[in-house]
């Protein structure tokens, strides 16, 4: 995927999610999402920031949060959270259409949170959402290259995870497979999609 193309999807995914947010009840908003810890609620408000954060913001967060990057996602969500529920869906639509970055963010890590955020609140809802394909495929690639937060390769190490609906595969060892929106959803550490692989158990 070019940069256009990953934009239009993370433009797609982040409408989707003002589009679900938009629609729930007082106690769906407080429904446990994926998310450790996290409701829906703190992770619509979390989608909202990435576009929002500046560089200067992003520093006095991390100072805040004494040198823990984890702490510091968690308390600007948790205070994002505390907006009125009208005004969390509202700044998720004016995001839709945003070129910035969160500091620090790759466009490729920006397309991975836009699409495992979403199902992080869907799948708890009982709401389908299907990944992109060809999106999946970019943010499987991420996730598997890159270490912290998740270290997918050290989770997976001694296994191959094999995409059953797209060209895709990644390690060595016993095989595990499904679909590409499961395997990406178990290398971000989420295992509501373990279910849907062959090869694992939670």
């Amino acid at each position: 995927m070019d940069d256009q193309r990953i934009w239009q999807t993370i433009d797609a995914e982040r409408a989707a999610a003002a589009d679900l947010v938009g629609g729930l009840t007082e106690a769906q908003w407080a429904c446990p999402s994926l998310c450790a810890g996290w409701t829906v609620r703190e992770v619509a408000a979390h989608l909202t920031l990435g576009p929002r954060m500046t560089v200067g913001a992003t520093l006095g967060a991390f100072a805040r949060a004494r040198g823990s990057f984890n702490r510091m996602v968690d308390r600007t969500a948790r205070a994002e959270a505390l907006r009125p529920t009208g005004e969390i869906v509202s700044q998720l639509r004016g995001i839709v259409g945003s070129r910035r970055l969160a500091p620090g963010q790759s466009l490729k890590n920006a397309l991975m949170d836009a699409m495992v955020h979403l199902d992080d609140m869907a799948l708890p809802l009982g709401v389908d959402h299907s990944m992109p394909i060809d999106a999946a495929v970019v943010a499987a690639d991420d996730l598997w290259r890159m270490g912290f937060p998740f270290h997918a390769r050290r989770r997976f190490a001694g296994h191959r995870l094999v995409a059953t609906d797209a060209d895709w595969s990644a390690g060595e060892g016993a095989e595990i497979s499904g679909p590409i929106g499961a395997l990406v959803m178990a290398l971000a550490g989420r295992t509501a999609t373990i279910p849907r692989l062959t090869g694992i158990t939670a």
